[in-house]
């Protein structure tokens, strides 16, 4: 049953291929609201091992990214839900207008962005010893520049409703041993409240959402023994959990929230 007030609004949602992912279960969230929806990803390759892929961990969060949308799809077109779904590139202006142009083409406006899709090293690289500026690069690409190319589009593109919800993580402020990914997200946090400050004289409310520890597929068995003690409410995060704050701050109720981290982690980071 619709709750929000957000049937017939117009959400793009970045980073939605992974069908396990917070992108996927936001799109999920929305078409249950009756919203309709612009899906956005990047195909990430990178090698994995087609026989560990049945349970979770690395080599099934490396399938899910580096593969389409197909599940995703296949789930959305079983809630008879209204949507297009697109292969581009964030970090990239044209793609960008692409991705705005097709929405405007389809449904006349955009009403809701959130900002999902995210880069980070897996290689070990990203520690203050072996950083490289392909990695700086590669993640503030997305992860920042992305991010707000994405934005500029929506205020520029702007209509009677607006709603902008960025992803961060819990460990933004403090993330040894992945430190240009959470710097990363920590200039995403930033970049909210001072966005927020400068787009509220339209009515538009921005905000952010920080995951703890967010099973989308990459936490393996050993991983989680390790994770749960650390987490005040003794359970991973669920994608759904994450989708369930980014539904409520793109709704009407939440139409004078702006400028605000929320941390959903269980107890974890505070």
């Amino acid at each position: 049953m619709a709750y929000y007030g957000l049937k017939d609004k117009v959400a793009i949602i970045t980073g939605a291929n992974n069908p396990q992912g917070i992108g996927a279960a936001t799109a999920f969230a929305f078409a249950s609201e009756g919203a309709k929806l612009v899906l956005a990803y990047k195909k990430v390759p990178r090698p994995f091992d087609k026989n560990k892929t049945g349970k979770n961990g690395a080599d099934r969060y490396y399938q899910a990214n580096a593969g389409n949308a197909d599940i995703v799809e296949s789930r959305l077109k079983a809630m008879n839900a209204d949507y297009i779904v697109m292969e581009s590139d964030i970090s990239n202006e044209n793609d960008v207008r692409q991705i705005y142009s097709a929405a405007m083409e389809r449904y006349g406006r955009i009403d809701i962005l959130v900002n999902n899709a995210a880069d980070c090293d897996v290689d070990g690289l990203d520690t203050i010893e072996k950083i490289t500026p392909e990695v700086i690069d590669g993640t503030f690409a997305v992860n920042v520049r992305g991010s707000i190319l994405m934005t500029r589009e929506f205020i520029n593109r702007r209509g009677s409703y607006g709603r902008i919800i960025n992803i961060s993580t819990d460990a933004a402020q403090i993330f040894a041993g992945q430190i240009t990914y959470g710097a990363s997200k920590a200039a995403m946090e930033a970049l909210t409240r001072s966005i927020a400050l400068e787009v509220a004289k339209y009515g538009i409310t921005v905000n952010c959402v920080a995951p703890g520890p967010t099973q989308t597929g990459w936490i393996d068995a050993g991983l989680e023994k390790a994770v749960i003690p650390l987490i005040p409410m003794g359970k991973l995060i669920k994608p759904e959990d994450i989708a369930a704050t980014i539904l409520f701050l793109s709704g009407e109720q939440a139409g004078m929230i702006t400028g605000q981290v929320i941390k959903v982690s269980g107890g974890h980071a505070i």
